[in-house]
């Protein structure tokens, strides 16, 4: 889980252009030190070097980790007492600019912990949304799915996809289930929202120092709502009561609440597109793509655009040194001929853009999608859309453009082997899998949890032994008498 060392980094690319470079945030992409963000190109970095952690604390917020694995410059490090993750990652930053020489350009990149998993914010951002999710997950989809509609994200009349069947419905919630649920949706509006907060600080300050006019702002995210539950199954919830985290109603959202929003919400907060996180589907891969700088005119733009083409982007931009040809090439184009208006989109018809995760698997080409839903949500089978007229991948075609379908799975094909995509497994589960490495990752960092959860085990083996002893000394009375 670390990013390969042949692959030349937005960073690097810019420190050889005369560039001071830094980062604060979340880095997932590997923990050694050869791994961390200084060996990336960083001159400066403060870094969580885990899929997430508490916004609060400094420790871990699920079983996989032991703790929250914080670094600067590559030493452990150590976060403050009154530590919230959204300001605390733009203060860090604010820092590393003021100290910069400021004859030279600076690239700065700030990947927040926001709104990840667990779902946490201040309370004085989540009471502005009191009572604003009290109808319900189906209601706020719909209602999503008009305002896209009103406003040109997708076409009128492009059908909202039916939801899951094995989705629950929030009128067979009870009252106080419903409260927990609405609350939750709450604290992920709020912590969207303290995260805009912060981003606007850093603006400020960049405004009150004399760069904002000059500097180039980037603001995009890396999937869709988050499903996931933090009471899925028992593990998950014995865990989180012995690190002192809580899934209840008290204190929401605020130091030792462990938020979520589940797979309800997320397919509403997903609306108009289809699922979420970990899916190829729309919902799980389509993401806001803002784009601010200089001679860029404020306007929508209607084009095709993948993460891989932010940094060609902005490299194209600022006319940086060429990579070192020992360097692995980047996938991505650049977005700058759209940005200025010298045409309408950097894929043409022909061409070919693909992801894949776990088995989740999407290949765009001109109008034309395939993608491949993995379970717990999807059945494996590879099905193709319009995606020009239905957004919400309501209407399969593979049975009526069978060509069209051979033709995408030939290029999916030619994908998967240029950048080695594993087969998953018959019948592999991305969810079950997670939580199995959580659990035994878990078991590795915590001798103490493993010898609980044998005790529990061992005391259930003999309460299971006594209920059956007792049974068949009733049944032996009862066939002597």
């Amino acid at each position: 889980m670390a990013l390969d060392h042949n692959v030349s980094t937005l960073a690097e690319r810019l420190s050889a252009s005369g560039y001071s470079t830094y980062m604060s945030g979340k880095w997932h992409l590997g923990e050694a030190a050869e791994d961390m963000p200084h060996a990336h190109g960083f001159d400066r970095s403060f870094a969580l070097a885990a899929s997430g952690a508490d916004n609060w604390d400094d420790k871990s917020y699920m079983p996989y980790y032991k703790d929250a694995p914080w670094f600067e410059d590559g030493e452990e490090a150590t976060l403050p007492a009154n530590f919230y993750s959204s300001e605390f990652i733009v203060d860090k930053m604010i820092e590393y600019v003021g100290s910069h020489d400021a004859g030279s350009p600076f690239f700065a990149y700030l990947p927040f912990q926001a709104i990840h998993i667990p779902v946490q914010a201040p309370q004085e951002f989540t009471a502005g949304y009191k009572g604003r999710y009290d109808e319900g997950w189906e209601a706020v989809r719909k209602s999503r799915h008009r305002r896209a509609e009103s406003i040109g994200l997708i076409p009128k009349g492009a059908t909202l996809t039916p939801f899951p069947k094995s989705s629950r419905e929030w009128d067979t919630l009870e009252e106080n289930e419903q409260k927990l649920y609405a609350a939750r949706m709450e604290v992920n509006a709020a912590m969207l929202e303290a995260m805009d907060h912060h981003i606007g600080r850093f603006v400020r300050y960049l405004d009150s120092v004399g760069l904002a006019d000059n500097t180039i702002f980037v603001i995009t995210s890396d999937n869709g709502p988050e499903p996931s539950r933090g009471d899925s199954d028992f593990t998950t919830l014995l865990w989180l009561r012995l690190n002192g985290y809580h899934i209840g109603l008290e204190r929401i959202g605020e130091r030792g609440s462990w938020g979520f929003i589940g797979p309800e919400w997320a397919l509403a907060a997903a609306s108009p597109s289809a699922l979420y996180k970990f899916y190829a589907t729309e919902g799980g891969v389509r993401a806001p793509l803002i784009i601010a700088g200089p001679g860029i005119k404020p306007s929508r733009i209607d084009s095709p655009a993948m993460v891989t083409d932010v940094a060609p982007t902005l490299l194209d931009w600022v006319d940086a040194a060429p990579a070192p040809l020992s360097k692995k090439p980047v996938f991505g184009r650049s977005l700058l001929p759209v940005l200025l208006g010298h045409t309408h989109s950097a894929y043409g018809p022909g061409d070919v853009r693909a992801i894949e995760v776990s088995g989740n698997s999407a290949l765009y080409k001109g109008e034309y999608k395939i993608t491949r839903s993995m379970p717990p949500a999807g059945d494996g089978r590879w099905r193709l859309f319009n995606i020009a007229h239905d957004p919400g991948e309501s209407d399969d075609l593979s049975a009526r453009f069978p060509a069209v379908l051979a033709d995408l799975l030939l290029d999916y094909e030619r994908y998967a082997k240029n950048v080695g995509v594993l087969e998953m497994p018959l019948g592999y589960d991305s969810s079950q899998q997670l939580e199995m490495n959580s659990i035994v990752r878990a078991l590795k960092n915590d001798a103490w949890l493993l010898v609980f959860l044998a005790s529990c085990l061992l005391i259930f083996i003999v309460l299971r032994v006594h209920r059956i002893s007792t049974a068949l000394r009733s049944r032996v009375f009862q066939i002597n008498h």
